[in-house]
C-alpha cells in the first residue's frame, strides 16, 4: 500500500479498483474516492448489493453534478419523483410504498458521509520513470498529475525505502541545451516544467508510452530513513 499523507490524497483509478471485495469496498464518484466496506458490514442483504457489484468502480452516473444528490426521475405508475436507481434500491434510498419498518435514524445518507471519504481521484495520471543513478534501477509509475514530486517520492517508497537521501532531477531543455535541473519537491511535474504530451501525441497518432519522462536520482552518501 502507499503510504499516506497527512493531506488529502489523491488516487489513480487503477488504486481505487483494487478495492473491490465486500470487505473491501471503495468506490469513487464526483471526484471523491469513498471506503464504503462499515455500510456493507452493518448491513448486510440486497440494499448494499450494488455496491459489491460497484466494488472498485466510478459511480458518477448516479448522481446530479449539479446537486451532488442521487439522480431522479418521475415514477410513471405513482408520477411522483424518485432516486433512480436502475441496479435496484440501495442504502439509505427510502422504499417506494409507505412501511412503518423504515428506519430513518441513520443521519445523513452515505453519499454526504464525509467520514468514508478516504481522498480524491485523480483527474489526470501520468506515467514516469524514476532511474537510480547509483544503482541503475529502473521502475515506471503512474502518478495523479495533481501531486507534487515530494507525494510522488511518498509512492516510490515501495520500491527504495531510502528515496529520501536522493537528490531527484529531470532533463530539461536550458538556453538550447539539455541539462539535469533539480525538482523542486513542493511543485507538481508540470509546474517543475515537466510537461504532459498525452493530448499532443493523441493528436499526432503516436503511442502515448512514445516517451516518458525520466527522474533521475543521484546518491546525498546520507541514508534517510524515510
Amino acid at each position: 500500500m502507499v503510504k499516506k499523507a497527512d493531506k488529502t490524497r489523491y488516487f489513480t483509478p487503477h488504486e481505487v479498483s483494487m478495492h473491490s471485495a465486500p470487505d473491501d469496498c471503495w468506490v469513487s464518484f464526483l471526484g471523491g474516492v469513498y471506503d464504503l466496506t462499515k455500510f456493507i458490514k452493518l448491513n448486510e442483504g440486497p440494499l448494499v448489493q450494488p455496491f459489491v457489484r460497484n466494488a472498485g468502480q466510478d459511480i458518477s452516473h448516479w448522481f446530479d453534478k449539479e446537486t451532488s444528490d442521487i439522480k431522479t426521475h418521475v415514477d410513471p405508475i405513482t408520477n411522483i419523483e424518485r432516486p433512480h436507481c436502475p441496479e435496484g434500491r440501495f442504502l439509505h434510498i427510502a422504499p417506494n410504498e409507505p412501511t412503518s419498518d423504515w428506519d430513518t435514524s441513520y443521519g445523513s445518507p452515505w453519499w454526504r458521509d464525509k467520514a468514508c471519504q478516504v481522498g480524491l481521484l485523480s483527474m489526470r495520471t501520468r506515467v514516469i520513470r524514476i532511474k537510480n543513478v547509483l544503482t541503475s534501477q529502473e521502475d515506471k509509475l503512474e502518478v495523479p498529475s495533481e501531486e507534487t514530486i515530494r507525494e510522488i517520492r511518498e509512492r516510490y517508497l515501495n520500491y527504495n525505502w531510502h528515496a529520501a537521501s536522493y537528490t531527484w532531477k529531470v532533463m530539461l531543455q536550458k538556453d538550447g541545451e539539455y541539462v539535469f535541473t533539480l525538482l523542486d519537491m513542493d511543485k507538481t511535474l508540470d509546474d517543475n516544467g515537466v510537461t504532459d504530451e498525452q493530448d499532443a501525441f493523441e493528436a499526432l497518432g503516436i503511442p502515448d508510452d512514445y516517451y516518458i519522462p525520466v527522474i533521475h536520482l543521484y546518491y546525498k552518501d546520507d541514508l534517510t530513513v524515510a
